[in-house]
């Protein structure tokens, strides 16, 4: 399980599935052993579509100086995950190789991106932290006026 706990005390935990998505699992849970995820903002937010953050820039561009394969079935990985309201997903650019740090939680069903994205979990709680998220007052980029920050994402024990 992971614990993302949002600088205004919101908390979302995750699921992730490390069957769907080793490579990206792995990735996800060394950056946040290395605190990569910590003081981070959701850059990008689209109501009824996903929330997106983990880049160290905060524009969409910066990722952890590393890419990963995208284990999708579009790039030859099978993937049963489908992106429904309340997956985690990696954000990647036009490679599809080139995902690195930015994830995104969708927050409605997204099922066109299946097949070319690497799904590698879920939202067991905090939904309404996503809902909130979601409908915070943005400019024409999709970014926050006001920043939504993580305060710390950590590794945790079902039940901690």
């Amino acid at each position: 399980m992971v614990e993302i706990k949002m600088k205004d005390g919101g908390i979302i935990r995750l699921e992730l599935d490390r069957q769907a998505a080793p490579l990206t699992v792995e990735n996800f849970e060394q950056l946040i052993g290395d605190e990569f995820y910590d003081g981070l903002i959701f850059h990008r937010v689209i109501k009824d579509f996903m929330i997106q953050g983990g880049d160290p820039t905060g524009t969409g561009m910066g990722g952890p100086g590393h890419e990963i394969k995208g284990e999708f079935s579009s790039n030859g990985w099978d993937n049963p995950l489908s992106h429904k309201r309340g997956v985690v997903s990696m954000a990647r650019s036009g490679n599809p190789d080139s995902a690195g740090s930015q994830f995104f939680i969708t927050h409605g069903d997204a099922t066109f991106l299946d097949g070319d994205y690497a799904a590698f979990g879920r939202v067991t709680e905090g939904m309404d932290v996503i809902d909130h998220i979601a409908t915070v007052a943005t400019d024409g980029s999709d970014r926050p006026l006001e920043e939504v920050a993580i305060e710390t994402m950590r590794i945790v024990e079902d039940g901690e």
